[in-house]
Parts: structure tokens; C-alpha cells; sequence
């Protein structure tokens, strides 16, 4: 059971009525996360806005799920760990053994993303001191400064998303069970 209040669109606060709405047009349901950051309405604009901004990195797609899904892993955040493992196998961004593979934190076969998992997590774990050598092998992959940054923002949104979930002990959807 959460700790915290997961509002529904009837009961969110009024701040938070219209963006726990458009979720629920987004999503076809409503996550919990949803509902827990309704209960403040700013880390829920903080969550949306910069998720937005996320999309628009120079991170692909599967790029951006193997950053979001090593920090949910790492984080101990079941929620999200189903939640991008399910947006990546709707889009089809991997393997079914490369998802696992990303899902337990082991080596990938694809080399540039091994990379990027790897920096993910030294990102994570140093706090963002990452040893010369971590950041060399991000860049030896292919990344660049502007990645680099990239990531720290990926992991800057997952912590936000992480922590909450963490803190509400928030209940996996029906629709993302599946994908825990």
C-alpha cells in the first residue's frame, strides 16, 4: 500500500487537475506516479516539463531507456524499472536479451550502449564524479560533452521519479505489471 495519497483526476488538486488529465489521455490509464506527484504540483510540472526536454536530447530513444532503466535499477525504483522496460519493448528499441541484459545491469552486446550503461552508472554512484578513465570510455564509444551532460539530465529526471516512487512506496499499475 503507498504511503502517499495517489490522486485520481477527481481528487487531484486543482493545480495539478489538467496535467493528471492529459496523462491519462497520453497513457490510456493513469499511472501512480502520476498521482503521487499531483499531490505537488510543481514536482509534477517539474516531472512533465522536463521529460519533455529529455525527449529532445541528442540521446536516441533506446538511449534514453538504458539511462532511465539503469537509474530505476540502481535506485531500487520498481516503478519505473517496469514502466521504461514497458515503453521499450513497445518500441521496440531491443532484443529481448539485450533488454534483460540492460534490466540486470550486465554487459551488452551493443558496444556504444554498453558504454552509456556503464557511464550511467559510475554517473549514479560517484554522483556525478566520474573517474577519468569512465568518462574517456563514454567518449572512445562515440559520446560526446554534450551526451555527457545529456546523461546527467536523464538521471536528474529518473531521480526525481525514482526518489517519489521510493518515498510513496507507489503501487505498480495493472498495465505495467507485466514489465516488473
Amino acid at each position: 500500500m503507498a504511503r502517499l495519497t495517489i490522486h485520481s483526476v477527481q481528487s487531484a488538486p486543482d493545480a495539478s487537475r489538467t496535467r493528471v488529465e492529459n496523462a491519462l489521455k497520453i497513457n490510456g490509464f493513469l499511472p501512480n506516479l502520476i498521482g503521487v506527484l499531483a499531490n505537488a504540483p510543481q514536482a509534477l510540472e517539474t516531472y512533465q516539463e522536463v521529460g519533455k526536454i529529455n525527449n529532445g536530447t541528442s540521446l536516441s530513444s533506446a538511449e534514453r531507456e538504458v539511462v532511465q532503466i539503469t537509474a530505476a535499477k540502481l535506485n531500487g525504483c520498481a516503478f519505473c524499472f517496469a514502466g521504461h522496460s514497458k515503453v521499450s519493448v513497445l518500441k521496440k528499441l531491443f532484443s529481448p536479451d539485450e533488454l534483460t541484459n540492460i534490466r540486470n545491469l550486465s554487459e551488452l552486446n551493443d558496444n556504444k550502449l554498453n558504454a552509456l550503461a556503464n557511464f550511467t552508472q559510475a554517473v549514479i554512484l560517484h554522483k556525478g564524479n566520474v573517474a577519468d578513465d569512465e568518462l574517456q570510455a563514454f567518449f572512445d564509444a562515440g559520446y560526446t560533452e554534450q551526451a555527457a551532460l545529456e546523461v546527467v539530465l536523464g538521471v536528474s529526471l529518473a531521480t526525481l521519479c525514482n526518489y517519489a516512487n521510493n518515498l510513496a512506496r507507489t503501487e505498480i499499475n495493472p498495465e505495467l505489471q507485466a514489465f516488473a
